[in-house]
């Protein structure tokens, strides 16, 4: 018994490392691997500007989210007359700005509803990279956590997109990989984390910009896979150490804007045109080293979401669609089990948090709903401002960011 005891004592407490790591970071666009979780579980569902732990006015205006390593907050902004740059460290503490550091860019055309800050930074253990685009460069920069020092900054070549840029990197153990399916020469570029320098690049075909980011699916026998989606290749499944296609699924018809989600070993996403999503697909993952090919499991049809990228809690799927209307699945099998109207109009990702979604609205509303298989609105919380952006949660705080101005909202 005393052998099998302290595996179980062992297992248990890597857990609970591991949740509270978690729990202090939260080192990319929706958090750990886009899945918009997090184990705190004691926010409010109503609150007044008195119950801010602090709030910040930012330079210029932006619609990426924050990103959270410890004590440090990193968010991106641009100034509106010149595209100009701005990545900003705050102290999670008080807000008080650590360091700033600004890049020249070029202002160029781009979708009334984007800006020129659109893309969330993404973090390792002390340093983080960030991407900017436009018609002449696709800037890839690290930067120093603690200092704002730059590391190394690499260009990609021309940005191509009628819409302009907003896609995120992530941080797969040595590398940095960044999503680059646009108008015009796309690819899937993976670069060392030390030098910056390229260590794979997968082509890809074009067909309108994607501003999907990637996530990671590790099943639960074979190799992890670094998932992307876009019109062009629809899913795909790469090996995030060469950029080798593992497998494919052409479905899409129209635009990807959301990122995928993996939750209970499938892989969730959309596409859309217009403002409106027009397709969703749940797919099993293939692994053809096992003889498994990739496979749609359900199709969800109406209010489907293009902007907005679903949550996954517990055996729960919350599909938000961008005009308002949230709806309520079964993971395993796709079946609807509640659909509501809770009006606004939707940029932002829902985040769970203790068995809660918030998600912010264009307009700048704090919609709360109970994650649940009963529909239950919890509260509202006007901003005061416009918002395009998802919350982040670390450290037992979440950050509300909106056009100008980042909140930080602690636990009860």
């Amino acid at each position: 018994m005393f052998p099998t005891q302290c595996i179980t004592k062992s297992m248990i407490l890597g857990l609970i490392l591991v949740q509270a790591a978690f729990a202090q970071e939260w080192p990319r666009f929706r958090g750990p691997n886009g899945e918009g979780l997090s184990p705190d579980s004691s926010f409010p569902v109503r609150w007044t500007n008195d119950d801010y732990l602090w709030r910040k006015e930012l330079p210029g205006i932006g619609y990426s989210s924050p990103v959270v390593c410890g004590p440090r907050l990193f968010i991106t902004s641009a100034l509106e007359e010149d595209a100009t740059q701005i990545i900003s460290c705050l102290s999670t503490t008080d807000g008080t700005i650590l360091w700033q550091q600004r890049y020249a860019s070029t202002k160029h055309d781009r979708h009334p509803f984007n800006c020129f800050a659109s893309s969330t930074p993404a973090l390792d253990e002390d340093a983080l990279y960030f991407l900017w685009a436009n018609p002449e460069q696709f800037a890839v920069v690290k930067l120093a956590q603690e200092t704002g020092k730059e590391v190394w900054r690499r260009d990609l070549g021309a940005f191509a997109a009628e819409h302009a840029f907003g896609a995120s990197p992530i941080v797969y153990q040595g590398l940095v990989i960044v999503p680059n399916d646009q108008d015009g020469d796309s690819s899937i570029v993976a670069l060392d984390r030390g030098t910056g320098e390229i260590r794979w690049k997968a082509p890809r075909r074009a067909e309108k910009t994607a501003y999907s980011t990637p996530c990671l699916y590790t099943p639960e026998a074979g190799a992890a896979q670094l998932i992307v989606t876009s019109w062009a290749h629809g899913f795909s499944g790469l090996d995030p150490q060469t950029g080798k296609t593992f497998w494919e699924l052409p479905i899409f018809k129209n635009r990807v804007v959301n990122s995928p989600l993996v939750c209970s070993g499938l892989v969730i996403a959309c596409s859309g045109t217009g403002g409106i999503g027009r397709q969703m697909f749940a797919v099993r993952p293939g692994q053809p080293e096992r003889g498994i090919e990739a496979e749609v499991v359900y199709e969800p049809k109406g209010s489907l979401p293009y902007v907005v990228t679903p949550v996954a809690c517990g055996d729960l799927l919350f599909s938000w669609f961008d005009k308002g209307v949230v709806t309520c699945l079964e993971i395993a099998s796709g079946e609807k089990i509640w659909q509501e109207r809770i009006g606004g109009d939707y940029f932002g990702s829902p985040v769970c948090a203790g068995g809660k979604l918030y998600c912010i609205s264009r307009e700048g509303q704090v919609v709360v709903l109970s994650a649940s298989r009963e529909f239950e609105e919890l509260g509202r919380v006007d901003l005061g401002e416009p918002s395009h952006s998802t919350p982040a949660i670390a450290g037992g705080v979440m950050y509300l960011r909106t056009k100008s101005r980042i909140m930080a909202l602690g636990s009860k």
